[in-house]
């Protein structure tokens, strides 16, 4: 049986050298967002960009919906990948961050195709179930303490065959260390197991970036 290599940072930009080009607006937001400090943990990784850029292409999604939308990496490169016809309702609840990544979107020329709601998540989801919205693929990447909740109201709204992709499912490896006995990492921990034992989804997890659980709709 053949092992997974050790991603470190040499071979990550090997890949991401010899990976799908990013756009220049993404790069920007990249570049915005490493003078942001400590939260700048808080956007995608390019291998994540590639991911989410490669499925969307190949299961030619023409709808998505993304619950916790930062500085707009995910977001754009979501919506750079859609068809001309294609549209995305982001949610977040920041106003600083929204507006920048408002400004991000209408650079890229995807503000037509960008919907960005600023409230709570989970009212914003509610609301989207009560007018019977549908979605091809919903990507959460927001606060943790809520991701049953997102991920539960999300079955709601993603079609038959529909998938729900989930950033940060190994939590920096922290979900392996029984030492780490925080509320995140427990949560992160109890969630995957949630997931993983729910008969309504077929599931996996994929080693890139901090994580990403791939749930298809059953």
């Amino acid at each position: 049986m053949g092992s997974n290599i050790a991603i470190n940072e040499k071979i990550e930009k090997y890949i991401n050298d010899n990976s799908i080009k990013l756009n220049p607006i993404q790069k920007e937001i990249i570049l915005y967002n490493n003078d942001l400090g400590d939260i700048k943990r808080m956007q995608i990784s390019i291998s994540q960009c590639h991911f989410l850029h490669l499925i969307i292409k190949t299961s030619k999604i023409e709808r998505v919906l993304e619950i916790g939308t930062f500085t707009g990496l995910s977001a754009l490169t979501m919506s750079l990948a859609l068809p001309k016809n294609g549209s995305l309702v982001a949610l977040d609840k920041n106003l600083n961050t929204s507006k920048v990544a408002k400004d991000f979107f209408k650079k890229a020329n995807q503000e037509d195709k960008i919907k960005l709601i600023i409230k709570p998540a989970l009212e914003s989801l509610k609301d989207l179930i009560n007018n019977n919205e549908k979605f091809d693929l919903v990507f959460i990447d927001a606060d943790k303490e809520n991701y049953k909740k997102y991920y539960d109201l999300s079955l709601d709204l993603v079609k038959i065959n529909g998938l729900i992709v989930i950033d940060n499912v190994l939590w920096h490896g922290d979900v392996i260390n029984k030492k780490k006995k925080d509320k995140l990492s427990i949560n992160i921990r109890n969630f995957n197991s949630y997931v993983n034992s729910d008969k309504r989804t077929e599931s996996l997890i994929l080693p890139v970036g901090d994580g990403l659980a791939v749930c298809r709709k059953l």
